[in-house]
């Protein structure tokens, strides 16, 4: 928070603070307050604190002891609310827009990931749309927080750019939807590596094409993602709603690099766990190296 929100926040005065002012003025204390009113004395502290809303009956109630008509209680709350509200807002748009600097905006509005704008409201409603949360806590939760609780939680909280990665990866998420595929048969996948192996020594001008429909009809989804400056992925394999993704990079130098990576992910389809998530040449993930030599000498048999 900056400092002048935090200024105008302990600025900030609930009407608790004029009933304080007016008891201390007349002598009278908080428990006799309370038991005038007819209310737990730590009920009557909540409200004096701000921590409870002065509420019709509340306000009736301070009429009554206090002198003081309820519509003075009541427009005294509902300003104070409004105010805090209103800071509220201020903190939350301030966040967020700490939060999308973060990310390679200008890049992903040039792909087409979001609008081309530069309203940092909209960027930012944009941007949780992307990733389906309801705000920046819950994207940190998924892709930040180290204990990784579910399947389609990616702890990113060691490596250099958790926010370009984790959008690459959403993106590569986002693009497997789009692909409808057959029902996952590891058997049929294996076999069908032969015919890759054939469309790899081939290499036609449509041979993504041909890969992500050889591949479909297997049950796994393969999809290629423009690179993200900070987010250098050669590849990354992957379980999302029960659907195993090869999301492979553009950034491939040569096209036994290209062939390598795809038959060392397709490996961890075949050989590992779905819960298994593998990221290759992303710096401060977890690297299982048993798992990694194992695909790796799996795809040492195809190129």
């Amino acid at each position: 928070m900056s400092t002048k929100l935090e200024i105008a926040k302990s600025l900030l005065s609930p009407p608790g603070d004029t009933i304080q002012e007016h008891i201390d003025f007349i002598g009278m204390s908080q428990a006799e307050l309370a038991e005038r009113m007819g209310r737990p004395k730590e009920k009557i502290n909540d409200v004096i604190k701000g921590r409870e809303p002065i509420s019709t009956p509340t306000a009736f109630q301070l009429e009554k002891v206090l002198g003081i008509p309820a519509s003075f209680w009541l427009n005294r709350e509902m300003t104070y609310r409004k105010e805090l509200y209103e800071l509220h807002q201020k903190e939350e748009l301030e966040r967020e827009n700490d939060w999308l600097r973060a990310f390679p905006v200008n890049d992903m509005r040039k792909f087409g990931w979001l609008p081309d704008t530069r309203d940092k409201h909209v960027l930012v409603i944009s941007l949780l749309k992307f990733f389906c949360v309801a705000s920046p806590d819950e994207w940190e939760r998924i892709y930040i927080d180290e204990e990784v609780s579910v399947a389609f939680r990616i702890s990113l909280a060691h490596t250099q750019s958790p926010h370009a990665i984790s959008a690459w990866l959403r993106k590569g998420e986002l693009q497997a939807k789009e692909i409808e595929i057959a029902k996952f048969d590891k058997k049929k996948f294996k076999e069908a590596l032969s015919e890759i192996k054939e469309l790899a020594f081939l290499m036609p001008d449509d041979f993504t094409q041909q890969l992500q429909i050889i591949c479909a009809k297997c049950g796994v989804a393969v999809v290629f993602t423009q690179n993200l400056p900070k987010a250098p992925i050669n590849g990354a394999t992957r379980w999302f709603h029960n659907k195993p993704i090869i999301q492979l990079s553009c950034r491939f130098r040569t096209n036994e690099q290209f062939w390598f990576t795809f038959f060392h992910e397709a490996a961890h389809i075949i050989l590992h766990g779905k819960k298994d998530i593998f990221l290759e040449n992303v710096e401060g993930t977890e690297i299982d190296q048993v798992k990694e030599e194992e695909a790796n000498s799996f795809a040492a048999k195809y190129c």
